[in-house]
């Protein structure tokens, strides 16, 4: 055995009692589901660090600048999701690849698409994690855990009004001209 293993102090799929007086199996269902949150949480906030590094284009700027604030409100939003399973007596699911493992969502891949792809493909796991987040709200509340219902609701409505810019950005209207063809 490794000196690792021998110095473990809770295996990572090990709930414990907590002091919050969520009872245990409870507790193993909201873990669960936000374990799922946090793993979508970093594969978008890859995602979105991605399209930060490889915009381009006449509104490189403003893009830059949106995908920086929209990576790190992810990233705030996944450490409260992480610290609220873990005072649930839980193990936040960590690591790149436990990670990937664990969510619902798809990381778009290395290729580097134009913006609009970029955009739709963002577009596109915001929903789907829009829509996890509101079940594990609802389930939430269904087992009592009114505080991880409401932490969760607070996460949703930053994620849900970065989705919203998104929107935006994807309308047709726009003050860059397009090439005329001849």
């Amino acid at each position: 055995m490794s000196t690792q293993e021998e110095k473990i102090r809770r295996p990572a799929d090990e709930v414990e009692e907590n002091d919050l007086r969520i009872d245990q199996e409870r507790s193993e269902q909201i873990i669960d589901a936000l374990n799922t949150d946090l793993a979508n949480a970093y594969v978008l906030y890859h995602q979105l660090k991605k399209h930060h590094w490889d915009v381009e284009g006449a509104e490189f700027r403003d893009l830059h600048l949106f995908f920086e604030e929209a990576y790190e409100t992810v990233e705030e939003g996944a450490d409260v999701i992480a610290e609220r399973a873990q005072a649930l007596g839980g193990v936040p699911v960590a690591g790149p690849a436990n990670q990937e493992e664990r969510a619902t969502v798809e990381f778009e891949g290395e290729d580097v698409y134009d913006i609009r792809t970029s955009l739709e493909n963002d577009l596109e796991m915001y929903g789907d994690i829009i829509e996890s987040m509101r079940d594990h709200i609802e389930l939430a509340g269904n087992l009592g855990d009114y505080a991880t219902e409401q932490i969760l609701r607070d996460i949703l409505v930053d994620i849900e009004e970065d989705a919203h810019h998104i929107e935006h950005y994807l309308e047709d209207d726009t003050l860059v001209l397009e090439e005329a063809t001849h």
